[in-house]
This record gives structure tokens, sequence and C-alpha cells, in this order.
């Protein structure tokens, strides 16, 4: 009788052939677009992810000051830090964040759906947020993601 054997094949570092995307963020609902971006960040659009290593792709976002939550959430969403010292922790509402740094709203939420470790890290590098239109990775030939 002849048996077969498959093995799953285990995707390495050197192995990993990483493309650019770019992402037009204009009108886009914050949340279900960061879902998308933190997919093809960590590699899950490929057939070949493996969760140990970081196999994903370079994502450039354009438009990021014209990104929109659902609700009241401009009013009401807080990102809150603290600087570590006592009494310094800073609240600052959605609308306000997006006024003074466009581009840290969508670099949050993409933040935080990543891996909370070196691994996560690592993805979060490959990621690009410009507020207008233009950005500065032409000679990368990015290509449209198609969502």
């Amino acid at each position: 009788m002849d048996t077969l054997s498959y093995k799953t094949k285990s995707t390495r570092k050197e192995d990993i052939d990483r493309k650019w995307y770019v992402v037009d963020a204009d009108g886009e609902t914050v949340g279900r677009i960061a879902s998308k971006i933190a997919h093809v960040l960590r590699g899950k659009h490929k057939p070949s992810f493996t969760p140990n290593v970081d196999c994903g792709d370079n994502v450039i976002i354009i438009n990021a000051d014209k990104v929109r939550f659902t609700g009241k959430k401009w009013a009401q969403k807080e990102y809150v830090s603290h600087s570590g010292y006592p009494g310094g922790q800073k609240h600052v509402v959605a609308s306000e964040l997006l006024a003074a740094k466009p581009h840290a709203v969508l670099e949050k939420a993409v933040k935080g759906m990543l891996p909370k470790n070196r691994l996560g890290r690592q993805m979060f590098k490959k990621l690009f947020v410009y507020a207008g239109n233009e950005h500065n990775h032409q000679a990368q030939k990015p290509e449209p993601f198609k969502f």
C-alpha cells in the first residue's frame, strides 16, 4: 500500500517576498479599514502565512485625515496615555487628535490590532501613514490593495 506523506511547509524569514500596497482611507470607517490593514501587515492574506514569522507586506495609507467614525465617537472616544509620572495621565478626544496628528488615529487603531510582542512591533514598522494624498514611496512601485 502506498502511503502519502504530506508536510506543512513553514515559511522562513528568507523565503518571504514583500510587496508594497497603497490604501486610500478617504471616507472609510476607522475600525473596519484598520482591521483589514492589520490583516495585510500580519501576512494573513497569503497562503504561506506562518504565525511566528513576520511574513506581511508593507502598507502605505493616504488621506488619513479623511477617515470617519460612526455615531458620536468624534466627541466621546478618548485616547489615554500616561507619562509614567504621578498624575501624568492624559486624555485626548478623537476630534482633537485628528486635528493635531491626523496620522495618529489610524496608527493607534492598527497597532491595537497587531500582536503585543516584538513580532507585532516589527510588523508595525511596515506601516506608513500620510495625512494628504501624496507619499514618498513611488520608488517601491506600490499597487492599490483590493479589499
